[in-house]
């Protein structure tokens, strides 16, 4: 019966996605495993070390449809190791004379690790190819909201003027660095490992650089220059990179949870027929995508924080340090996929309320464009004076609950300095726009490349 979010039919599809769940399943574990040993045996026979029929015949057997899964679990708990109860399948399923070849020279962390690294090349496609599907909503919304006024909020309050299109450009941005750094990463992280028990490779022969790096060409992984077993900056990386793209997906979940509540309403999730907000409150359409977006990436990043911890390691191999990845890792990748699946849903649904942006940034009734009044005027009185008659008109008008406008007319030294058309436009949020569109333009075409 399953205990876990990640498997529950009832929670699973906020934790991850059927895709996900069929990399890092039980399943494909094992067939990383035999492919591992079928690339190994293909390469020794190459190489002259085993007899190129037993080669043939570990490799067509290497399938985990020959694995009985439930009396390898049996086995694995009576014997108490992890890989041998499958090897000894995996060798009675060939001839006897054959089977004897199976898994020679190797050691059971190569083929965990190997493992290992072979489904985080399955799940890097996906989620390179769902990095790009956000990437490519946010480019989206960037452009058709270059010039769409809303507040900025700085301390959870309003400060001043930009665009809804200048906020999705921000995000594009930060995305595109995490682009460059999973691609900057692959080299690294996708490595396999034939290095026998210690790493010294004294159990492959002579031959043993050459063999592993004929195996892991099979495998389509990268060659080491030496052991990793006890060095996992590689899984590592990958997993703090992971944590880094989980934390930019909830920064953007949670701020449009937020832009989501009654009193801003600047935008609205995708509403589905049927979608129930509340089992009291038959009216709620809750911000239930945003949510689930912002909340995920706590676990995340608990997880990548285990994988730092293993990290420490103790000799040439330690299980007690290495076995937390076995948890820790798979999560990582399984609610980051997850992030991304959902990331690009929610941003492909979205509803951009730009009336209501324009509506809240009437709701200071103009204060928020003191900056833009301060700066005009500094040429004029000089900058402190500007700030002091600004201030003094500010702290009046709030108290007194007059707009910013008439606020500055009552002001001595600025009722005389400035007119009413000159009022009028100085606080118009859509004249103090800066390089919002610019910026938008400049972040779309510097990301074009890896969203085409």
């Amino acid at each position: 019966m399953p205990v876990s979010v990640f498997d529950m039919q009832s929670l699973q599809h906020l934790w991850g996605t059927d895709e996900l769940r069929t990399i890092f399943g039980e399943e494909n574990r094992i067939q990383k495993w035999l492919d591992f040993e079928a690339a190994l045996a293909s390469a020794q026979a190459e190489l002259g070390i085993i007899p190129p029929a037993a080669a043939k015949e570990i490799a067509e057997k290497a399938k985990v449809e020959n694995i009985d899964i439930a009396a390898m679990s049996a086995e694995i708990r009576r014997i108490k190791h992890s890989l041998v109860p499958a090897l000894k399948q995996l060798q009675a399923a060939c001839s006897k004379e054959n089977g004897e070849w199976v898994h020679y020279g190797a050691t059971t962390q190569d083929v965990v690790d190997t493992g290992v690294a072979l489904q985080l090349k399955e799940f890097h496609a996906v989620a390179m190819r769902d990095l790009q599907a956000v990437g490519r909503e946010l480019a989206r919304l960037a452009v058709t909201h270059r010039d769409t006024p809303m507040a900025a909020r700085t301390h959870g309050v309003q400060a001043l003027p930009i665009t809804f299109g200048h906020k999705c450009a921000l995000w594009l941005d930060e995305l595109g660095r995490h682009h460059q750094r999973l691609t900057q990463a692959e080299p690294r992280v996708m490595v396999g490992m034939l290095a026998g028990a210690v790493g010294s490779q004294a159990s492959l022969g002579p031959q043993a650089i050459a063999l592993e790096a004929a195996m892991l060409k099979t495998l389509g992984l990268g060659v080491p220059t030496i052991s990793w077993a006890p060095a996992r900056d590689r899984f590592t990386e990958y997993t703090s990179i992971l944590a880094m793209v989980g934390s930019t997906l909830s920064k953007i979940g949670n701020e449009l949870f937020n832009m989501q509540r009654n009193e801003f309403g600047e935008v609205e999730e995708g509403f589905s027929d049927g979608k129930l907000g509340s089992s009291t409150m038959p009216h709620k359409r809750n911000p239930t995508s945003a949510e689930n977006l912002a909340g995920l990436s706590r676990p995340l990043r608990y997880n990548a924080a285990m994988m730092v911890e293993g990290m420490v390691q103790e000799g040439e191999r330690d299980g007690i340090a290495w076995k937390m990845e076995w948890k820790a890792l798979p999560e990582c990748c399984m609610i980051a996929g997850a992030m991304l699946f959902q990331a690009k849903n929610l941003l492909a649904g979205l509803r951009v309320n730009a009336d209501v942006m324009a509506l809240n940034l009437d709701k200071m009734r103009g204060y928020l464009l003191s900056e833009r009044v301060m700066l005009e005027l500094s040429e004029r009185v000089g900058k402190q004076t500007a700030h002091e008659w600004i201030y003094e008109a500010s702290m009046h008008g709030i108290t007194s609950k007059l707009s910013f406008a008439d606020a500055m007319r009552e002001h001595p030294g600025l009722g005389k300095l400035l007119g009413d058309d000159e009022i009028r436009d100085l606080t118009d949020p859509a004249g103090y726009l800066g390089q919002c569109g610019t910026s938008v333009d400049r972040v779309v075409a510097a990301q074009q490349a890896w969203l085409d």
